[in-house]
């Protein structure tokens, strides 16, 4: 039997237009709950009752993929049901190599479903190559110990080798989807079971795993949609990597657990076409919550300087918040994407600072809604310790403010010794709160050296004003250059595979330009006197680290024993790094 169809007669061989996909609801009448479940796989199920869901979008912001919280949840219980066909047990880690797409949301949610843990690890980025790639997930593999690492197809031969090398089970996903989906019985949840396991800023190298619980991440879940008084008419727009905190928690698993719809443009379609992020806002006909690192901001206002004006292309009078986190906040850049885009209709008021980080499952502040970046400019002495010297004019940093601690979770800025601090006065930031992490996975010394009575030591530096928190920098050794985390060890390692180095000559850590911009030194122990070698010492060094990290940092050839080290011997890269700006520490005069 046939029908007409699109206006063709019976028989016609003229093919059926493809319907053209219609994204999930803004709006439903489901009663908004903000997160008030006991575990994950309850707050989809609720979810599932609505018309909200993921949508996913080509590299040009177009539309591709509607996925509705119902479909994702149907597909989720059926990959749950493979999985326990396939072996495996409650509490088992799976690997999951996060693309940012419904195959990952769906294997995601089936772990969950049942009973093991997810562990989303890193794509490939466009430096280091396969080799690196390889060795990253080999380690994180060691690390998390894992029944099986579950990829892509098109990451089969690198995915496949590191599994080869780390004695793990690969199976590609598109393989995986069409395996029997056999009836099973689905373990029951507790709010205290482990939910996931995250790598975000720990090192390449020596990673490790946070382990948060179901009660942990949906207390942070509800303290976003708090914290940002989430309304009706919300949508959540997002380029975000599904590997890194701010994008798994924030930006997926929050819009599921407060049933906001979501709309997503891949981490590389961003890279390559970043204002296809404001064309997707733009395109929002409901009130737009989008975050980004600072140079997501950046790179667009530095896009749009060569077009036309803002306002032919884009419409932002509907972006209500325009989160900024993951790393150090710049004034200037984000006052440079308010010239860019204010004729569009961009709101400086729409900012929205925060602080997390993956220890705190995410969120330890936020700023209130409306109240946009607001600044204080200290002393770079105070920041940093350093003496300005007679010679040395007195410089000021804007920092900015980070907002107010979320819902149920509490500040401390205290001295090295662990003795609170007053207002205003800068030391180490701890936080306290329901959705503080359980520890990292099978690294009790590690827990031990950032936990104490519940309270976390975050690693970093600031103070508290009128109850809001503003952060200054890094006690902690990381590096962070433009929303990417570095570990200095991993630096130094890159280095130390070259000939003539050894652990102990070389020591990386961030420094700020006058600009506010942060960016990698690395001190390196040079035993040779002779000028020619040194030059092509330094310029293979710089070659190595830019290889292993994609970043160009500083490099400067300092006299043997000249890095500071500790009472039992280890290197200090703060005390290193204070000395060097400080003068104390003085480099080889290289020709450039």
């Amino acid at each position: 039997m046939t029908t007409d169809i699109a206006g063709f007669g019976a028989g016609s061989k003229a093919p059926a237009e493809k319907p053209v996909p219609v994204a999930t609801a803004t709006e439903d009448q489901l009663d908004r709950r903000f997160a008030t479940f006991d575990t994950l796989g309850e707050a989809l199920d609720y979810a599932a009752m609505g018309m909200r869901g993921l949508n996913f979008h080509d590299a040009r912001g177009t539309l591709v993929r509607p996925y509705p919280f119902s479909e994702l949840r149907d597909d989720a219980l059926a990959m749950a049901r493979r999985l326990i066909a396939s072996g495996a047990k409650p509490e088992d880690r799976i690997a999951l190599v996060a693309e940012t797409g419904p195959e990952f949301a769906a294997l995601f949610f089936g772990v969950i479903y049942a009973g093991a843990w997810p562990v989303p690890l890193p794509l490939p980025t466009s430096f280091g190559g396969r080799e690196s790639y390889i060795e990253q997930l080999r380690v994180q593999l060691s690390s998390c110990d894992p029944t099986m690492l579950v990829y892509p197809p098109e990451l089969a031969q690198m995915a496949g080798e590191a599994a080869r090398l780390g004695g793990v089970t690969g199976i590609d996903w598109a393989e995986f989807a069409t395996r029997e989906a056999p009836e099973a019985v689905l373990p029951a949840a507790a709010t205290t079971d482990i939910a996931y396991l995250q790598y975000s800023s720990g090192s390449t190298r020596f990673p490790h795993g946070v382990a948060i619980t179901h009660h942990q991440l949906l207390n942070n879940l509800a303290a976003h949609a708090h914290g940002m008084q989430l309304v009706q008419s919300d949508r959540c727009i997002s380029w975000l990597p599904w590997y890194h905190d701010m994008g798994l928690v924030g930006c997926f698993l929050s819009p599921i657990a407060n049933q906001v719809s979501a709309d997503y443009l891949k981490t590389e379609d961003f890279a390559r076409r970043p204002l296809a992020w404001l064309d997707m806002i733009s395109r929002n006909q409901g009130t737009s919550i989008s975050y980004s690192p600072t140079f997501g901001y950046d790179i667009c206002a530095r896009r749009m300087s060569s077009q036309t004006k803002a306002s032919e292309r884009f419409d932002l009078t509907r972006w209500r918040l325009a989160g900024n986190g993951a790393d150090m906040i710049r004034p200037d850049v984000m006052q440079g994407f308010v010239d860019a885009f204010s004729d569009a209709g961009f709101k400086a008021s729409a900012f929205l600072p925060s602080y997390g980080l993956a220890e705190a499952t995410l969120a330890v502040s936020i700023m209130p809604p409306s109240e946009g970046i607001r600044v204080e400019l200290v002393e770079e002495t105070q920041l940093s310790g350093v003496s300005a010297g007679q010679d040395r004019p007195q410089r000021y940093r804007a920092i900015v403010n980070c907002g107010k601690p979320v819902k149920d979770m509490k500040v401390e800025i205290r001295e090295e010794d662990g003795t609170p601090l007053p207002e205003r006065a800068i030391g180490k930031v701890w936080c306290s709160g329901p959705s503080v992490m359980q520890g990292y996975f099978r690294d009790p010394e590690a827990t031990a050296a950032c936990m104490v009575d519940g309270w976390l030591d975050t690693g970093d530096m600031g103070y508290l004003s009128d109850g809001y928190i503003y952060i200054v920098g890094r006690a902690k050794d990381m590096i962070i250059v433009n929303g990417r985390n570095h570990w200095p060890q991993d630096i130094e390692w890159a280095v130390e595979q070259l000939p003539g180095f050894k652990a102990g000559d070389i020591a990386a850590f961030a420094i700020t330009t006058p600009g506010g911009e942060e960016t990698p030194a690395v001190l390196v122990q040079c035993r040779s006197s002779d000028e020619a070698e040194r030059i092509r010492l330094r310029d293979e060094i710089r070659e190595r680290v830019r290889s292993v990290t994609g970043m160009n940092c500083v490099i400067e050839l300092i006299p043997p024993r000249t890095l500071p080290r500790t009472s039992s011997g280890k290197l200090s890269r703060a005390k290193a790094r204070n000395l060097y700006l400080n003068g104390e520490i003085k480099p080889y005069d290289i020709a450039a």
